[in-house]
């Protein structure tokens, strides 16, 4: 596919996007962090959490993301030694705050996937709590052709959904530990004190202001454009990758290697449409494209994430044979999700680009 920059005639943008967006981006971004942290405390983040903090701590990773992502994008602008110290600081509390949540929601998708599979009602339930909503997309892939599930996977479902709470509930546990810990942290209050003073002033560099952005933005779109092509497309575009079966329930628990280009056509992707808001502002176009090849990546990223879960449970020393096989099947499931999410990306990406009338 031939390659589209955020450049045409029409554009709004057509004369020169200087520094003073993207400072003007990084202070509303550094606002909604503070906002959001301010709300988090208020609604009692200490604890397991309202839904109210729930959504402020997704609000507090979305503007660090954002953050971190324009620094990267559009370092040349600024102070070297500022962004580069700041912006692994911002993944760091990112994802130290989002691996709580992706344990709760990786339990909630396997337990699910498990019911669907054997038809049980009796799996352990989980409590309101551990319950939630992850990024947009989260939800299961459309599904990929499957085999049928044989009787006795009944038998050992219940036991495979005991133990993949057990386990995903004590990681979640111990995330939400962890975040405590880091929002206590000096480290934390370092983070927030560089943000504070973000809002109010951007250490751009000197020719910032005359310099334009859409370059560099067209530079973050090339990356995205290039690592979509490297993809694996003839793989993924079989109904059923045996390949990533074997491995995934292998003795070897190191993550699937097919699966790591996906991610980094995630993590791209996400830089690109950041750029397009510092370009646009808050006049951005919605790119119905960008969406919905977003939303399938997420739905990737999570599948593949279950799938390793299931693995990892069947690995347990001395599990019954039936549970064995109940999480093998779960395993083949959610790697069959995985590559309903691949097809269901190519689909999206295929999508004419949207141009700004």
């Amino acid at each position: 596919m031939a390659q589209q920059h955020l450049d045409p005639p029409t554009d709004p943008t057509a004369g020169l996007v200087s520094g003073d967006a993207l400072a003007d981006y990084l202070r509303a971004q550094a606002t909604e962090f503070l906002r959001s942290l301010r709300q988090h405390r208020e609604t009692g983040g200490a604890s397991n959490g309202s839904e109210e903090s729930v959504d402020a701590a997704r609000a507090l990773r979305r503007s660090a993301r954002r953050i971190s992502g324009s620094l990267h994008t559009f370092r040349p602008l600024l102070e070297p030694d500022w962004s580069e110290g700041m912006r692994p600081e911002l993944a760091w509390l990112s994802g130290t705050l989002a691996r709580e949540h992706a344990y709760a929601a990786r339990l909630e998708r396997l337990l699910g996937a498990l019911n669907r599979l054997s038809g049980s009602s009796s799996l352990p339930a989980q409590t309101p709590s551990a319950v939630g909503n992850r990024s947009a997309g989260a939800e299961p892939g459309t599904p990929g052709p499957r085999t049928q599930p044989a009787g006795n996977l009944t038998v050992g479902a219940a036991k495979a959904g005991a133990l993949l709470d057990r386990q995903l509930t004590l990681a979640r546990t111990r995330a939400h530990s962890a975040a405590l810990q880091a929002l206590g942290s000096s480290r934390f209050h370092a983070v927030a004190d560089s943000v504070a003073v973000l809002a109010s002033e951007v250490p751009l560099t000197p020719a910032a202001t005359t310099t334009d952005l859409r370059p560099l933005a067209a530079a973050a779109q090339d990356r995205l454009t290039d690592a979509i092509a490297a993809l694996p497309l003839v793989t993924a575009g079989h109904p059923y990758n045996a390949e990533a079966l074997v491995h995934g329930l292998s003795a070897d628990t190191a993550p699937q290697p097919q699966d790591a280009p996906w991610h980094q056509v995630r993590l791209l992707l996400r830089l690109h449409r950041y750029a397009r808001e510092v370009l646009y502002g808050e006049e951005c176009p919605t790119d119905v494209r960008l969406l919905a090849a977003g939303q399938a990546l997420n739905r990737h990223r999570d599948a593949a994430e279950a799938a390793s879960a299931a693995a990892s449970a069947a690995r347990t020393p001395r599990i019954a044979p039936a549970t064995a096989y109940a999480l093998g099947v779960l395993h083949a499931d959610q790697r069959h999700e995985v590559e309903a999410a691949r097809f269901a990306f190519q689909q999206a990406w295929q999508m004419e680009a949207v141009r700004t009338p």
